[in-house]
């Protein structure tokens, strides 16, 4: 599994880092950064649910 950005359509709600700070964060400047990109399959239902909850629809995991 591997998290995929679109950044043009990220608007920086955060609402993926509040659900899995531990694979992203945006930084000063509400720009998202992913900090693990291919995460372990032990943690996709954290994933999943923080990628769905992204209201600009920028997210998605590819396998």
């Amino acid at each position: 599994m591997r998290i995929v950005v679109d950044r043009d359509l990220c608007d920086g709600h955060g609402m993926c880092e509040a659900m899995a700070h531990e694979y992203f964060e945006l930084d000063d400047d509400d720009v998202m950064r992913v900090l693990v990109e291919s995460p372990p399959e032990s943690e996709r239902a954290k994933v999943h649910a923080a990628v769905q909850s992204c209201p600009a629809l920028a997210l998605s995991l590819q396998d």
